[in-house]
């Protein structure tokens, strides 16, 4: 089956939208899909394009059997409401001529990453075009993220912006988001419920798994063996609260057994070096390769992951599947019945949001009973070793494409061989593998 996927964020971006994005089109891929992916230069969450890419010029590439053409974007150093919208929009204007090329190729399914929603007409036009079919997977609700977490603040936008989502939202032959309570927004938003589909996000457990011994980044930052170590790993942007894990180190500046690593860049992490400015137990390192992240994640004795209450079932964190899959114990900060509560409680531990005394008491309590953290960490480890195989996920979004697309589904596809095997430890073994046959060009 041919498959087009237009997105924002796409690999070599280390966390986020793209991660996953470049993970299902590389999974598609293997499985025997011809996959192009439409998206911009890598620049997220550093908001600043990455070494290699220019963000003014289109490019050509192809990264593990996946034809990845990148459309120009302007990327503000410091976005904020307006200046976000602007920077969407530019790639949805200048991702017009790419995605118009790719019609020629006449894909059978035309599918668009949310975010960005600005992207919607032009995939949707395509696929007209072509009479391919149309699927949107929504990663962020990013009309509501705007106006409920106060980035953009008009009243009547709000009212206009969530009357045009949910026009566009309809038009979709499926819609697909990563976890129940996401997908029950979309049915509020009056998509159908026969087209609504859940694919939760997934982690490769060969490749992220507990290491028998400390991880060399003790070693690196000069932690002590006697040192509880923790971890905040991921982006540090608008949507996570992380100053309320700030505010907890300071409160537990005195318990000279805790070190906070905050790992990661985003729009917020100049304030959250100024907020942790003079506390000796605060250590702050940028986001690291992909091939040291599971050195990264067992240097954490208790995994925090803080998040706004506003931001309920607007996201799901990405980050969580990997804390899980490294056996660590984890603290989250979330209100009962929203998806990220659900999927932590069981297996770690869950203190309300914006509260700095209740995860602070949860971290006191943690990093002096061993036991309870390596129970925690098991219970999280057998959970992504069951239930977040990449595996099940790619298995509904091709019995869903099937339903679709019931000719293509039934032309004979040939697997892929792969150098790095298969399965999920030979998907991210190729997605380790190097770019090859990068060339720089406008569409051809």
């Amino acid at each position: 089956m041919k498959i087009l996927i237009y997105g924002l964020n796409y690999a070599p971006e280390l966390t986020g939208t793209g991660k996953y994005t470049a993970e299902m089109a590389v999974l598609l891929a293997q499985r025997g899909h011809d996959v192009r992916v439409v998206c911009a230069p890598p620049y997220y969450p550093e908001w600043r394009v990455a070494d290699g890419y220019a963000s003014w010029r289109y490019r050509r590439e192809t990264r593990d059997a996946v034809t990845v053409w990148r459309a120009p974007l302007w990327v503000p150093s410091r976005p904020g409401g307006m200046k976000r919208m602007l920077h969407l929009a530019t790639f949805a204007a200048s991702s017009l001529p790419v995605l118009a090329w790719q019609a020629l190729w006449r894909p059978h399914v035309v599918m668009l990453i949310a975010p960005t929603l600005m992207c919607a007409p032009a995939a949707l036009s395509v696929a007209a075009l072509t009479r391919a079919r149309t699927w949107l997977h929504i990663q962020d609700f990013e009309v509501d993220a705007a106006f409920d977490l106060g980035l953009l603040k008009s009243s009547r936008a709000s009212r206009i912006a969530r009357w045009i989502e949910s026009a566009l939202l309809r038009r979709f032959d499926a819609v697909s988001s990563i976890t129940r309570q996401m997908t029950t927004r979309a049915a509020a938003k009056g998509v159908l419920p026969a087209r609504i589909v859940c694919l939760p996000n997934w982690v490769d457990v060969a490749t992220i798994f507990p290491l028998p011994r400390a991880s060399d980044y003790r070693r690196v930052l000069g932690i002590s063996a006697g040192q509880k170590v923790v971890l905040y790993s991921g982006n540090m942007g608008a949507k996570q609260g992380i100053e309320t894990l700030a505010d907890a180190a300071a409160s537990l500046a005195a318990r000279a057994d805790l070190t906070f690593v905050f790992c990661g860049s985003g729009a917020a992490r100049e304030s959250l070096l100024e907020r942790c400015a003079g506390s000796a137990n605060c250590i702050f390192m940028p986001l690291q390769p992909a091939d040291r992240l599971n050195e990264l994640l067992n240097l954490a004795d208790i995994h925090v992951l803080p998040q706004r209450g506003d931001a309920a079932d607007l996201v799901m964190p990405s980050k969580l599947t990997g804390m899980f899959a490294s056996g660590r114990a984890t603290v989250a900060m979330a209100r009962r019945g929203t998806a990220l509560y659900e999927a932590v409680a069981p297996r770690g531990v869950v203190v309300p949001p914006d509260n700095v005394k209740a995860l602070a008491a949860a971290l006191t309590v943690l990093a002096s009973d061993p036991e309870r953290r390596a129970a925690l960490g098991k219970a999280a480890r057998n959970y992504a070793e069951r239930s977040l195989s990449p595996e099940s996920t790619m298995r509904a979004f091709e019995e869903r494409l099937a339903i679709l697309c019931p000719q293509a589904a039934g032309e004979p596809v040939k697997q892929r061989p792969s150098p790095f095997g298969t399965g999920s430890s030979g998907v991210a073994a190729r997605r380790r593998h190097k770019t090859a046959d990068a060339e720089e060009a406008a569409p051809d």
